[in-house]
């Protein structure tokens, strides 16, 4: 911590149990701000953490912690802090081995560790075995601040749990109709075109001289979608309609039509699932004016959720753009013609009877970034190497 003209041991070290919840109390002790009581009219719950300011103190330095118990807990892997021991459940998978075997019980089948921290930080000697009363004790004292804290009840499922349905603007909802221009709409109140088959209809119009831009986008540099027109360079392949699939940052699919001139047309991407399940491929077809213009399919598609950080967007992109190097832009990318009427039609979504995970095939590395080129090589004017 750092604070110049009241931190006088400047470069200390403490060894005082903390962690994060005891941020906000340190600085409202340091500042002289009470917690507030109501804001906004809504009664607030109790901060929960400890102020650290009584360590800056070089002469307590080696005062005993303020914060004698703390517990964690993360998809019921489980750990409790308290007056320098820590017990803690051995992680039953490791987070870089993939693995579909069933969640094991969530009360028995774990392992429980037990440390002296005050003595052994690095928590290299595991004491369970040697002490088992002391983990009951420790096991009883998290069940205690589980409750208190209303982290129960334990719930060790994944994919499961991420896929729960919960309360939605979207949930039932197969048609969307939008006008104009929307921006900054998260996943929960977009239409979601994952693992299923969809249709989007965007009826535009140009001015003279044409036009650019994004129509409609979800997602961007690390896996999304994006309806646009192109910019293009120098004026050539520019007002192009392009659809984008961007797959994770591994693998970009484009379908491209012609030019689009001066008035209305209706654009219409129309995607159809291979089947049921998680991160099916598909086959999708680009239509301008009634006239298909580009018919390609794609082995796999995102499984699970486009990237939590970005956004909908309608006429422009407000966070990372979709493409990388083909047919790449500048965000925000706004749309120069005109949405009269955007259309979203979900076909519903076809669960598989079992599909434990989602697998992808081997793939390439994901596609550098033109302007995070590696050393030694040079882009050419079409973005290869040389």
């Amino acid at each position: 911590m750092s604070w110049p003209g009241h931190i006088k041991d400047v470069g200390g070290i403490r060894r005082q149990f903390h962690h994060v919840i005891d941020i906000v109390p340190t600085i409202l002790e340091a500042t002289g701000i009470p917690q507030p009581e109501m804001v906004n009219g809504i009664k607030q719950s109790p901060i929960e953490g400890v102020s650290m300011v009584y360590t800056w103190d070089r002469a307590n330095s080696n005062a005993p912690t303020q914060h004698t118990t703390q517990y964690f807990e993360m998809l019921a892997n489980r750990a409790i802090y308290h007056e320098g021991w820590v017990a803690c459940t051995t992680p039953v998978t490791l987070p870089w081995q993939p693995s579909s075997a069933p969640a094991p019980d969530v009360i028995t089948g774990y392992k429980w560790e037990l440390y002296n921290v005050q003595e052994d930080p690095t928590q290299f000697d595991d004491l369970a075995a040697k002490m088992p009363e002391k983990v009951k004790e420790m096991q009883a004292l998290f069940d205690s601040e589980a409750k208190k804290y209303n982290v129960l009840p334990l719930d060790n499922t994944t994919l499961p749990r991420w896929n729960t349905p919960r309360p939605s603007l979207t949930a039932g909802q197969t048609v969307f109709n939008y006008s104009g221009e929307l921006t900054g709409v998260p996943a929960s109140a977009a239409p979601s075109i994952l693992n299923k088959s969809y249709t989007i209809t965007a009826e535009v119009e140009i001015p003279k001289g044409g036009a650019e831009g994004m129509i409609v986008t979800e997602g961007g540099r690390f896996g999304g979608y994006g309806l646009f027109l192109s910019k293009g360079v120098a004026g050539i392949r520019a007002g192009k309609p392009v659809f984008l699939y961007n797959l994770l940052n591994l693998k970009r699919t484009i379908w491209s039509g012609p030019e689009l001139g001066a008035g209305k047309h209706t654009i219409v991407f129309d995607f159809k699932s291979d089947g049921p399940g998680l991160g099916k491929g598909g086959t999708g077809v680009l239509s301008v004016d009634g006239k298909e213009v580009d018919r390609k399919s794609i082995e796999h598609g995102t499984p699970i959720t486009f990237p939590e950080d970005e956004t909908f967007d309608i006429g422009q992109d407000t966070r990372t753009g979709v493409a990388m190097i083909e047919y790449r832009y500048d965000p925000p990318f706004k749309f120069t013609g005109k949405v009269n009427k955007l259309t979203f039609k979900l076909e519903p979504e076809t669960k598989a009877v079992t599909e434990p995970r989602a697998e992808l095939a081997p793939m390439a590395a994901p596609e550098p970034d033109p302007i995070e080129a590696p050393k030694g090589t040079k882009q050419g004017a079409n973005g290869e190497k040389r």
